[in-house]
């Protein structure tokens, strides 16, 4: 199967002058804790409700702080003609859960979110490549928490 038979088409992007405040709003609204970041229809980065917390927020910008100075730049992508399953395996290296989706010319045409492979594969493959997301990628031990004040 495609990705462009299960990608979602309508998709919300950022601009790189919108604030943080304004995506995390666009965010609320539509629920995702992504967004595609395109200047015109080419993607230039994504953000993300985790960029907005670490990049910005911890680091003690306001809501007023572009999109372009938190967002992530380096984009990992797939196109809408590769096999759904592939990319999937993909996403489970990458350890990601969505995916921005361009055509061959690069210009977005929409996202897969694991969300989509898991229906359209009804469970198959998602399994694999959640396994592999959901693998810790930074220290969890109770050392860490006691170095920052956690519990």
């Amino acid at each position: 199967m495609k990705v462009s038979e299960i990608m979602t088409r309508d998709v919300c992007v950022a601009r790189p002058d919108h604030t943080i405040e304004d995506v995390a709003r666009m965010m609320l609204a539509i629920d995702a804790g992504l967004l595609p970041v395109g200047d015109d229809d080419r993607l230039v980065g994504t953000i993300t409700d985790r960029d907005i917390a670490v990049r910005a927020i911890a680091e003690g910008k306001g809501p007023k702080t572009p999109v372009s100075e938190v967002m992530s730049q380096e984009v990992k992508y797939c196109f809408e003609d590769e096999d759904s399953a592939h990319v999937a395996q993909n996403m489970g290296e990458l350890q990601v859960r969505r995916l921005p989706v361009l055509n061959r010319d690069k210009r977005l045409v929409g996202i897969l979110s694991l969300a989509d492979l898991a229906q359209a594969e009804r469970g198959q493959r998602i399994g694999n490549a959640l396994r592999q997301i959901a693998q810790p990628g930074g220290e969890h031990t109770q050392g860490a928490n006691e170095r920052s004040g956690g519990m």
